[in-house]
């Protein structure tokens, strides 16, 4: 996976125009370029005038376990959704392996904050509905730039509204912290992603970079180990690469 990302980096970084490609030319995943740029420029904007430096301030005062508690507490209180999901793709046994971890992490872990069914190896599994939706049949989907919600595809669009209808039912214990839960899962989201924010520096073309980079994860997490990862040494050393091995 590590190589995949690195490889998306390079191949923007090497080859990708500023500028909105002509038709002929745009990606065949992307035909609606112009407008998902025009969406990426609206959320980079929102972005740096509020939730960055939000998620600067709250990476500075607060401590690293502090933080890993957070973590660890969002992830456990979406495993619901995530074992709906693995049921829906008919996958019985990762299901019960959810099902043991949420209910370590939520017993013996204090509502999550504590992983302990890691500490128990017991293996995560990370999927959505736009997974499942791939499972049923949705292979190809167009990649769309959702306002505020990033990258995306049209099933993967889907996917997260039909993930986030469920989340918000099993936060409904919540109630009175759930908008502030909220907040805070965004903004803990977006310290996680800072230490990318030099790689977008440096990016000649950061939609592409962002766009290829979803595309490439999104396909690993689909695909897993049936993806044939591209023959990045080969890349390296010839400096050349063919668009099918996209």
């Amino acid at each position: 996976m590590k190589r995949i990302l690195v490889l998306s980096l390079v191949v923007c970084l090497a080859g990708c125009a500023t500028t909105t490609a002509p038709p002929e030319e745009r990606l065949p995943a992307d035909p609606w370029e112009p407008y998902n740029r025009s969406v990426y420029q609206f959320n980079r904007g929102v972005d740096k005038a509020v939730l960055r430096p939000v998620a600067r301030g709250y990476d500075a005062v607060t401590p690293q376990p502090v933080k890993k508690g957070i973590g660890n507490f969002f992830r456990n209180i979406g495993s619901p959704v995530v074992m709906i999901n693995l049921l829906l793709q008919g996958r019985g046994g990762d299901f019960e392996q959810e099902f043991q971890r949420f209910f370590v992490n939520t017993v013996y872990g204090v509502g999550g904050l504590f992983d302990l069914a890691d500490r128990a190896r017991i293996e995560d599994h990370e999927t959505d509905f736009g997974q499942t939706l791939h499972t049923w049949g949705w292979e190809d989907s167009r990649f769309l730039m959702l306002p505020l919600l990033g990258p995306s595809t049209v099933r993967d669009g889907v996917g997260t509204a039909i993930d986030s209808t469920q989340d918000n039912v099993f936060q409904r214990g919540l109630q009175d912290s759930r908008w502030g839960l909220q907040a805070l899962r965004i903004v803990h989201r977006r310290a996680g992603l800072l230490p990318l924010e030099p790689e977008l520096a440096r990016a000649f073309d950061e939609y592409t970079l962002v766009r290829d980079g979803y595309l490439q994860r999104r396909r690993y997490l689909l695909e897993g180990e049936r993806l044939e990862a591209p023959d990045y040494d080969a890349f390296l050393s010839e400096g050349s690469w063919d668009e099918d091995d996209l």
